[in-house]
């Protein structure tokens, strides 16, 4: 039996018509993906955060893209407290860099990300503590918020956040970046 040797294009055609109708598709669809996942730089994204004037115990947190480009930060914001470990938990609970399992927004990625487009956007709310009279209660003078773990993130005080002398955190907890304040708001609890 004679030996048939395959040319790169002849090898496309070789294969079976649902597989090679796929190849066009994987291709774009690397390319898009690609783009989605650049990492804002530290510099690019302004972080901005304010306690609620009627609930101090929650935070209002925002990330403003100011490049000129769009580009991913983690769909999690990374929220830490003065000295204390650890971080600010996600509600609903769920690791950071991977996909929602409610399903990805508009602006989010199955690899975790949250796209920012030049100009935008992205709101957050961090619930610092559930019960302040809670004797296991500690308190701290700032608050660190980065837009993706690898960034050094912004300090407020808590002079600066409106909270008062001093925040209160015991099991704090945040939401992931949402498309509206009023959107991180309703995750968070604080309305309807």
């Amino acid at each position: 039996m004679p030996v048939r040797t395959l040319t790169p294009r002849s090898a496309v055609f070789a294969l079976e018509p649902a597989v090679a109708a796929l190849l066009p598709a994987t291709a774009a669809t690397a390319g898009h993906a690609a783009a989605r996942t650049v990492t804002c730089a530290q510099r690019e994204p302004a972080v901005e955060a304010r306690a609620v004037p009627a609930d101090p115990t929650v935070v209002r947190v925002r990330v403003t893209n100011r490049s000129g480009q769009g580009c991913t930060v983690d769909r999690i914001p990374t929220v830490t407290f003065g000295n204390l470990d650890g971080t600010a938990q996600p509600v609903p609970a769920g690791p950071s860099g991977r996909s929602d399992p409610s399903g990805p927004s508009a602006s989010s990625d199955p690899s975790g990300s949250y796209r920012l487009d030049p100009g935008r956007t992205a709101y957050a709310a961090v619930r610092t503590v559930t019960d302040p009279t809670d004797p296991s209660v500690r308190r701290v003078d700032t608050l660190t918020v980065a837009a993706h773990p690898a960034h050094r993130g912004r300090t407020f005080t808590a002079a600066a956040l409106g909270a008062g002398s001093a925040i209160r955190v015991w099991e704090p907890v945040t939401t992931r970046w949402q498309a509206s304040a009023a959107a991180a708001d309703r995750a968070i609890g604080l309305s309807r």
